[in-house]
């Protein structure tokens, strides 16, 4: 922290200054901030990359992202955390970006998520991911990842079935995978009212036939946000489809199901997904 005068920007003292040697010490790492063009080709969307531990510039190491592209914010970390990444332990990169339809920028960004949910700026997300992979030779985007819960849930979801040509393995957890079915005063917000033929289009649901690629449902039995019958809806009409994937039911536990059970299976899933290695047990 530094103490300047406002007339000339003459610097006048130092206040403070930050020691993190110790941290550095244990193992963490700062995430690299990068940013590439969206989908217009001009509007910058920037993200965070958290680095594996260990982290080596000369190996190839595979990429998940963590997804909330709920239009009410922003979420990829603008300040200073020492907070690390559960899966770079792993050996996984994890990124974490805002794509547009997201707020805090313009209102013609904030407005790509109108009626519109399922974008989740995922056509900016991907050039970013690529941007990426032709900027550092170690980011392998050959099979990625994605996880979210609540609307990043949804949103994890659309991945696999709007994108699997770049999405391939998803873990969702207590995903409003119908706006119709989710509370109403968050859901009209941004998807309007009356009813119309965009919630169907943006809907898990409806769109379940479309899955291509390594789904885990996790949903919690006693959520109180987003109506658990959401994810059994959407398992029934995956069983319908002929669809296969995997599901986690956590009796007694709330939105997001958390816990160490939920956390390890996840970590698992995307184990046996990506790296193709049997978890120890």
């Amino acid at each position: 922290m530094t103490l300047y005068r406002a007339i000339d920007n003459a610097k006048l003292m130092q206040v403070e200054t930050a020691d993190m040697s110790e941290l550095i010490r244990a193992g963490w790492q700062p995430p690299l901030s990068f940013h590439a063009k969206g989908r217009d080709g001009k509007t910058d969307i920037w993200g965070v990359i958290h680095l594996p531990a260990n982290f080596d510039p000369k190996k190839r190491y595979p990429v998940v992202e963590n997804i909330y592209a709920g239009p009410q914010g922003s979420f990829a970390p603008k300040s200073f955390s020492r907070r690390t990444e559960p899966l770079t332990q792993l050996g996984f990169v994890v990124v974490q970006i805002d794509g547009m339809g997201t707020n805090n920028r313009s209102r013609a960004f904030h407005d790509v998520a109108w009626k519109n949910l399922k974008d989740a700026g995922f056509p900016d997300l991907i050039r970013w991911h690529k941007a990426a992979a032709a900027r550092y030779p170690w980011y392998d985007i050959s099979n990625v990842g994605i996880f979210g819960w609540s609307a990043g849930g949804q949103s994890a979801v659309g991945a696999l079935l709007f994108h699997p040509d770049f999405y391939k393995v998803a873990v969702a957890n207590s995903g409003s995978y119908d706006n119709r079915i989710d509370k109403i005063w968050w859901n009209e917000q941004w998807m309007g009212w009356p009813v119309g033929i965009e919630y169907s289009q943006s809907s898990a649901i409806d769109n379940a036939y479309r899955l291509r690629g390594k789904l885990m449902i996790v949903v919690g039995e006693m959520d109180h946000n987003v109506d658990p019958s959401s994810s059994l809806q959407l398992a029934d009409r995956l069983i319908k489809a002929g669809k296969d994937f995997d599901m986690v039911y956590v009796p007694g536990a709330d939105h997001g199901a958390p816990g160490i059970y939920a956390e390890r299976k996840l970590l698992d899933f995307f184990v046996r997904n990506i790296l193709g290695q049997t978890p120890p047990d």
